[in-house]
């Protein structure tokens, strides 16, 4: 009888120790990866336009590099070609403007069809 209840201990314990790494992983970090794309905000845009499925089944939760002209700027996010919106973790390292092309690497997290936009999380400015 002892040993059963040692066995059942055992098996909580290693079960509660990996939900626990499991429930607690560490965050990804978007800048320190590689982005698996290099895309111009028009080609990603006519996809989602055209083949929602596909479009994330291909990008969504991956880390991208988008290109295209800044339309909307805030302390903290803009709005590239009016068809992407890039939120950053931090306020904004490199002095960017409106009408300004540039590159923001970030991870997609899918398209809000509402307001017909692309978004992507914790960016960062690959080129200004």
């Amino acid at each position: 009888m002892k040993r059963k209840w040692l066995i059942l201990l055992i098996a909580i314990l290693v079960g509660s120790y990996f939900a626990y790494n499991y429930i607690y992983q560490d965050h990804r970090d978007i800048s320190e990866e590689d982005p698996i794309a290099s895309v111009e905000i028009r080609d990603i845009y006519s996809l989602f336009k055209m083949d929602i499925a596909t479009a994330e089944e291909k990008y969504l939760d991956k880390t991208i590099v988008i290109t295209g002209k800044v339309s909307e700027l805030n302390t903290t996010d803009l709005t590239l070609d009016n068809k992407a919106f890039c939120t950053f973790n931090n306020a904004f390292k490199t002095q960017l403007s409106v009408d300004q092309n540039v590159s923001v690497k970030g991870r997609c997290i899918g398209y809000d069809d509402l307001l017909d936009l692309i978004k992507l999380d914790q960016c960062t400015v690959v080129t200004p």
